[in-house]
């Protein structure tokens, strides 16, 4: 494969079912224009089920749009909303899967710019001049606080309730998204992840380790290794993506129970 002239994708994606979990209910997806990860709840299946259909839906994308002159936020905002009534569908029709939801963290690449939508609390990471930013805001009861100035960061840390999400895609309303168009650089490395990384690996650890790993498989695998010998509470899912003067790809990736349960959109 040539160089492009314009500056295109490397990226990765890895999942794991963690150490204590017997069953992975995250999803995720990288292809050259489009990332995303996906953490389920619910009972029975409802998990797998709920971060499938929002993974599947969102990676129907490579297939359904122009390669260019995409509206970025309008289409992904689109099938989110799908996403969301899909659910509602499957949840009334069979009530095991009632209560069913899923966080949905994606990007949506045209050249440099991209759309980013976010709900729940997965995370997606900026590294860029030596410094790395959250770029997404998470929707849980101890992140409220924190932007109430009622605890502060470290005690969210340890907040007995800090697993609580108060947005997902859950079939209800028109699932509502934190939804931006953003400016890539070139040389900027990009980090989607499940709260099962950032629950166990703090952000001083993330920075070390994306910027002292330079391949994204590699990265993304330390990534997970890290969260499993922190005791892996949970399933965790790393995608990670340069952007600059690399090869055009034609690889997707298809991880956790997205890959497992092979959903259809």
């Amino acid at each position: 494969m040539a160089l492009n002239e314009a500056p295109a994708l490397r990226y990765a994606a890895r999942s794991d079912v963690g150490v204590r979990r017997e069953a992975n209910e995250d999803s995720g997806y990288a292809s050259a224009r489009l990332l995303a990860i996906a953490d389920g709840m619910g009972g029975h299946a409802g998990g797998e089920v709920a971060s499938s259909v929002a993974v599947t839906a969102i990676a129907a994308l490579d297939e359904n749009l122009p390669p260019t002159g995409v509206d970025l936020v309008a289409a992904i905002k689109g099938t989110a909303r799908d996403v969301n009534h899909r659910l509602r569908e499957m949840s009334e029709h069979d009530p095991t899967l009632r209560g069913m939801g899923t966080t949905l963290t994606a990007m949506l690449w045209d050249g440099a710019s991209f759309a980013l939508a976010h709900v729940g609390d997965s995370r997606a990471y900026m590294l860029r001049d030596g410094a790395l930013y959250q770029i997404t805001h998470d929707h849980t009861l101890v992140q409220s606080l924190v932007d109430d100035g009622r605890i502060t960061l470290e005690q969210a840390a340890e907040h007995p309730r800090r697993s609580m999400v108060l947005r997902v895609l859950e079939g209800t309303g028109d699932g509502e998204l934190d939804l931006s168009l953003r400016e890539a650089h070139p040389g900027d490395r990009y980090l989607l992840c499940s709260d099962g990384l950032t629950g166990v690996v703090g952000p001083e650890t993330l920075f070390n380790t994306l910027t002292d790993i330079d391949d994204p498989d590699e990265a993304a695998r330390w990534l997970i290794d890290l969260a499993n010998r922190g005791g892996g509470p949970d399933n965790i899912t790393c995608i990670v993506a340069d952007f600059g003067a690399h090869p055009v790809s034609a690889n997707r990736f298809v991880v956790g129970a997205a890959a497992e349960r092979k959903l259809t959109p």
